[in-house]
Order: structure tokens, then sequence, then C-alpha cells
């Protein structure tokens, strides 16, 4: 991807920067990017551990359409996956990398949007004796999904919201309009909760981070023993409910997905792609040659 960038940044004959107020700048912009794009997905090929595992064919035209058709709308991107496949890894690299080029994005998790069952907790005594129940807590009905699409329209057309927090220290507490969350141009949104109903149709992208079983198993139990306090054996049980749940759940709509890619491929990499982009999006001259 460097290769990529420092000939893009070389280039001395920069592009007249499109009127993005009129129609033919923005379809301009669109084939533009689309050619882009296909240079990315040429270069990712060659890559050691390539990021995109498939590309929806689709996509495309379906993305450049709405570009040209609806450019005040935020975009909103879903990430979606089975437990422990980098979504929220993913997400702090777009974090941090945006933060670092000062791009309009902001990220949110559509895991606070988990009702609260504090009090189912209590009655059972803690949330894996609950699990131990048979209580199916990633089950649509589960998540406030009225909500996470209100918002996520919402900031779509351009208005902040206040979004939920789900306490995940074991307690199942919901504070309400906890997390101030703005309308930036470009919305990431990440969790499982993306690709149920309604809600999955108002992403402009669908993400779908595919990961393998084994690498999964090995940060889902480093997670849940150092971060969520939670013993090995406990973690075991709960990985075996994820699993059967994901395939109840979220594997049936990976299909759906408009790009499916690689959990495991290098962070350092992804940056580089995130690089790329803001640098295609933004290397144009301000004045006619």
């Amino acid at each position: 991807m460097n290769s990529l960038l420092e000939k893009e940044l070389s280039h001395k004959d920069k592009i007249l920067k499109p009127d993005f107020s009129t129609r033919t700048g923005r379809e301009f912009m669109a084939v533009y990017l689309y050619s882009k794009f296909k240079q990315i997905l040429v270069y990712d090929k060659t890559h050691e551990t390539p990021i995109f595992k498939h590309i929806s064919n689709e996509f495309i035209p379906k993305f450049t359409k709405r570009l040209i058709n609806n450019p005040e709308k935020r975009i909103l991107i879903g990430i979606s996956g089975e437990s422990a496949s980098g979504k929220t890894t993913i997400c702090n690299t777009i974090k941090l990398a945006t933060e670092r080029l000062n791009m309009p994005v902001e990220i949110l998790s559509a895991d606070n949007y988990f009702k609260d069952i504090s009090a189912l907790i209590n009655k059972h005594g803690s949330f894996d004796k609950l699990l131990a129940s048979g209580y199916d807590v990633d089950s649509p009905d589960n998540f406030d999904m009225e909500q996470l699409y209100t918002d996520l329209l919402t900031l779509s057309q351009g208005t902040d919201v206040k979004i939920p927090q789900y306490l995940v220290n074991g307690t199942g507490i919901v504070i309400p309009k906890a997390i101030d969350k703005k309308a930036q141009k470009i919305i990431v949104v990440e969790g499982m909760a993306t690709m149920y109903g309604k809600v999955a149709d108002l992403f402009d992208i669908k993400l779908y981070i595919d990961i393998d079983p084994k690498i999964q198993e090995k940060w889902f139990l480093y997670r849940a023993v150092t971060s969520r306090n939670q013993n090995e054996e406990n973690a075991k049980k709960q990985l075996e409910y994820v699993r059967n749940a994901s395939k109840k759940y979220i594997l049936p709509k990976k299909d759906n997905s408009d790009i499916i890619l690689n959990g495991a491929s290098s962070l350092d990499y992804f940056t580089e792609i995130i690089d790329y982009i803001y640098t295609i999006t933004n290397n144009f001259s301000n004045e006619e040659q």
C-alpha cells in the first residue's frame, strides 16, 4: 500500500477538485473513487495477508448511486461478525487513524443497545448462571432495536444524539442517554445488532469481519480473562454459547454483507489503507492548471 500511496503523492499534476454541489462533480468523484478502489483490490491480492475476502457485485453501483443522489446524508458503515472476530479492534484502529488525519468520523457500539438485564442477573445470582439457565442473550429480542434504528436515522440526517451505555462488567446495567455521539460525515457502527431487522437497511456499507476459529478462541479467552473478570472455565463455556448463537443469528447474515474482511490481517496494513483513502479523497488541486 505504501507504494500506491507514494505514487499518489508523487503526482505533480493534480486533478482539479470536483464541485460536489453539482451532480456532474459528484458523478466524476464516483468514477474516480471506483477506479482507486479497484487499485486497492489489485494491490491487496499481492499482500502477504490480504484484507479483502469478498466484495458484493452490487456494492459499488449501489454506493456510488447513493453518493450521487443523496450527498447530504451521512455515510453509515456497519461492522458485524462473530464475537472476538476483531470488530472492536478494527474500530479502535479506525478511531486512531481518523483522529490523526482529522477525518470527520464517529464510532459507536451497537452492544450499548442491549436491554437492561440487571434484574435477571440478580435473580439468577450472576451473568454466567443466567446463561446456564438457557437465556439467549444474543437474540434480537434482547436489543432495543427501535432505539438503535431511531438514533442511527437521526445521526444519518445530521443531528447529534445521546446513546445508552451497557456496562460490560457482568451487572447487565444500562445507563440511558449516557454517551454523546456527533453526526459526523462518516458514522461507523460495530456489533451484531447492525445485521438485525430494518437497522441493516440503514447502512451504506455493510462490512463483515471473518476470522479463523482458532484465532477467535484465543482472542475470546484472552479478553474474557483480562478484561471481563471471568475465569477460563466460564469463558470456555461462554465461547461455546457464543458460537452456537453465531450459527443462529450471525453466520446466516454473512452473505448479506457488502464486503467481507479478514479479521486476522495486519492492523498496520489496515491503517495504510485508511491513509490511502484519505489521500485519494483529499489530493486535489484547487486551481486549474
